[in-house]
């Protein structure tokens, strides 16, 4: 399990990874040592909702956006053990990788390639996650093709101010987050409350 700085970890992660695989990956069909990076330089960034404003440029960039946190539907709703503790919060990261830029083949090769990488390389563990999320040597995180709509997708771009750019959905899950303990580390087994009824006597 992990701590709050897991979803954030996991972001930046796979953003990390698909930089450092780009600078490495040789250029299909040239003869010269070209890697992707020489022949279409790009920036790797992960987006907040504030940077997605009217006018925003950024280069040719592929950016990750997160733009929806749901619980795992498989996960929700598990019991408390007997013990007092409770099962860890178990979220999936709904994001979209977008692709930045004005050339129609920068755009579209960088498009194939990530999605090639994401297939080729849909698992993360701790050896791929960074540290500050306070992951686990069980924790495992799948990357996988999100099932959204052409409406899903437009109305996302919708209620966001740039101007629709060519995007891939995909689904981080599952990022299990440690139960919260009390100061001395020990879990919360309950609270109680004492109350007393107030007489009133009128004369």
């Amino acid at each position: 399990m992990a701590n709050i700085n897991s979803i954030h970890s996991v972001c930046n992660s796979l953003i990390r990874f698909l930089h450092q695989a780009y600078e490495a990956h040789p250029l299909p069909g040239s003869a010269a040592a070209t890697t992707m990076q020489d022949a279409y330089p790009c920036n790797f960034r992960v987006l907040a909702s504030g940077e997605l404003k009217a006018g925003a440029d950024f280069g040719t960039t592929l950016s990750l956006y997160l733009y929806r946190v749901l619980l795992n539907e498989h996960l929700r709703g598990q019991p408390v053990s007997r013990n007092g503790v409770r099962p860890p919060l178990s979220v999936d990261l709904h994001f979209l990788l977008t692709i930045w830029s004005e050339s129609a083949a920068a755009e579209q090769t960088i498009c194939a390639w990530a999605m090639q990488q994401l297939h080729e390389h849909p698992i993360m563990d701790l050896s791929s996650l960074s540290r500050e999320g306070g992951w686990g040597h069980d924790d495992v995180i799948q990357i996988i093709p999100a099932e959204l709509s052409n409406e899903d997708l437009m109305r996302i771009w919708d209620a966001l101010a740039p101007d629709y750019r060519l995007s891939l959905s995909y689904i981080a899950r599952v990022v299990r987050i440690d139960p919260l303990t009390d100061p001395q580390g020990l879990p919360v087994v309950a609270t109680r409350y004492q109350y007393q009824e107030k007489n009133e006597h009128r004369e």
